[in-house]
């Protein structure tokens, strides 16, 4: 079973064209993205980096390590 998957961010929307475009090239949560995206998450440090075989399927830890640091660079801790 795979994770949950968003919209995909470059599919066409009516306003704007692309998600990607409310996003500044040079926004620090490109960068945030960038990093996350090259860790290796399959090391022993990190658990649950791969999906379950049943039940509802979660979401990926890449994008919630990325929404994450997202907040901890703007002071805004999470909800739960």
């Amino acid at each position: 079973m795979n994770y949950r998957q968003g919209t995909d961010r470059n599919r066409i929307q009516l306003l704007p064209p692309s998600i990607e475009d409310y996003v500044h090239p040079q926004a620090p949560v490109r960068v945030i993205d960038v990093f996350v995206n090259d860790l290796d998450l399959a090391k022993p440090e990190f658990t649950k980096t791969s999906p379950a075989l049943m039940g509802r399927p979660a979401y990926d830890p890449r994008g919630l390590l990325t929404l994450h640091l997202y907040g901890c660079l703007h002071r805004v801790r999470s909800s739960r």
